[in-house]
């Protein structure tokens, strides 16, 4: 049969463009359908607009921090629209340049909602009916609201950088990166921040001992939280304020409420039925080690597959499955030992398995750790203490897992990633020469 595309991309984020523009210069007919704006979630309004905010809270400590440092500083009030504008200018200019890049390989940008009518048939919201080769779902995930009373009072991470003011008083639902980020920015912004968490564990899946860390210091910096609390209610007062009931605590009275209960894969009403695509429990397509979802003409990336929901993982997707598919290259993506950070304030970041991850599946286990105060954190007078735990194989020495928190340890971790992806050893580790005085080389000294 002939179609009017060779591939038909359903959703413009990080793995959708990507696949688009390499499709493309594989020499395949390629349109993608966006409904929103190109770029996606971690563009749009994910994790970049997220770490420009983050950049801007570090100088709340930095600017106090300066003085001991010899600087005269005086007191600074900050602006939250003036930063808010900062960073909303800068989506504007990366959706141009996403479009661009696509436009300029020849992808044609379809501007309105796309589901699917069958294996090969793609109905779009301007009434048309376009035929492709093959299908790509790409559509990403959104913010999961729960269900209590009034949870439309609430706000999720699509709406807080629209926020016409930082709230005095700030409740946010979960305890993962999405909430751990937003309440170290906010904190640093002025807010009283409370989280709220139905279970007693903060980043589940991260290792213990970096994560009790992180609530230690959060507990230090002021945050509050309240364990085992499901939010009952949300009313909105005459005053504006939000009056919060939670299971097993006392009711809050906060200026806006947060969510960040996780999320939930974008299927809903796509019309993958049509074509035979299967779902799981979760509502995310099911997909093998090529990408291919239940439908031979149908593939999948990114969240909507809800396998790993990370931009990194999402872009090396949609390059496998366009050389796989297009450019003639078999290509898949390896899972393991993907390095993984939270913009927490102080940050933290993590490759491999957690200690009992790696006692679990290996049983003999040696962990080394290096417990310090940064010598910028001395000077300032600070007494937050970083953390690194090396994990490794009890028999070999093979370094199976990297932990850290404190200062910049997500660009430290980058280049250790390499380094336990690879399988080094910890006397290989040992046998590299500190970089001195840096944080990083904690790496090489542990005991």
């Amino acid at each position: 049969m002939t179609y009017d595309y060779d591939l038909f991309v359903i959703g413009a984020g990080s793995g959708g463009t990507r696949a688009a523009r390499v499709s493309a210069a594989h020499g395949a007919r390629v349109a993608v359908a966006e409904e929103y704006r190109v770029g996606g979630t971690c563009v749009i309004r994910g994790c970049v607009p997220k770490k420009l905010l983050i950049y801007g809270a570090h100088f709340a400590e930095d600017l106090k921090d300066a003085r001991r440092f010899g600087w005269d500083v005086p007191d600074c009030s900050f602006s939250w629209p003036t930063l808010r504008n900062h960073v909303l200018a800068e989506v504007d200019r990366l959706n141009a340049a996403y479009t661009q890049t696509l436009t300029s390989h020849g992808v044609e940008i379809v501007a309105a909602r796309a589901t699917l009518a069958g294996p090969h048939d793609v109905a779009l919201s301007d009434g048309r009916t376009v035929t492709a080769g093959t299908i790509l779902i790409a559509v990403g995930a959104h913010p999961a609201v729960p269900t209590c009373a009034g949870h439309e009072h609430g706000i999720t991470s699509n709406e807080v950088f629209h926020l016409p003011e930082v709230p005095g008083r700030i409740l946010i639902a979960g305890a993962g990166y999405i909430a751990n980020e937003f309440a170290g920015l906010f904190h640093q912004f002025g807010s009283h921040v409370t989280i709220a968490n139905r279970s007693r564990d903060i980043l589940r899946g991260y290792d213990v001992s970096i994560r009790d860390r992180l609530l230690q210091i959060s507990l230090m910096k002021g945050l509050d939280f309240k364990f085992d609390a499901t939010i009952e209610a949300i009313e909105r007062g005459g005053d504006g304020a939000l009056a919060v009931r939670l299971a097993g605590h006392d009711p809050l009275n906060v200026d806006c409420v947060l969510f960040a209960t996780g999320r939930v894969p974008n299927t809903s009403g796509l019309g993958l039925e049509a074509a035979g695509v299967d779902l799981d429990v979760h509502g995310a397509v099911v997909v093998d080690a090529d990408n291919r979802s239940t439908c031979e003409s149908v593939y999948a990336v990114g969240d909507v597959t809800n396998r790993v929901q990370l931009t990194p993982v999402a872009i090396r997707e949609g390059q496998a499955f366009a050389d796989s598919v297009f450019g003639g290259k078999p290509t898949r993506v390896d899972y393991d030992c993907i390095p993984s950070a939270v913009f927490s304030h102080p940050p933290l970041a993590a490759v491999g398995l957690t200690e009992s991850q790696a006692k679990e599946k290996l049983g003999s286990v040696k962990v080394y750790a290096s417990d310090f105060r940064p010598m910028k954190n001395v000077l300032a007078g600070r007494d937050e203490r970083a953390l690194y735990k090396m994990v490794c194989d009890g028999e070999t020495g093979r370094v199976v897992g990297l932990h850290m928190i404190g200062p910049d340890v997500p660009e430290i971790m980058q280049a250790a990633a390499i380094a336990v992806k690879a399988g080094l050893t910890k006397d290989q580790f040992d046998d590299v020469v500190a970089l001195h005085p840096t944080m990083a080389e904690e790496l090489v000294l542990m005991k």
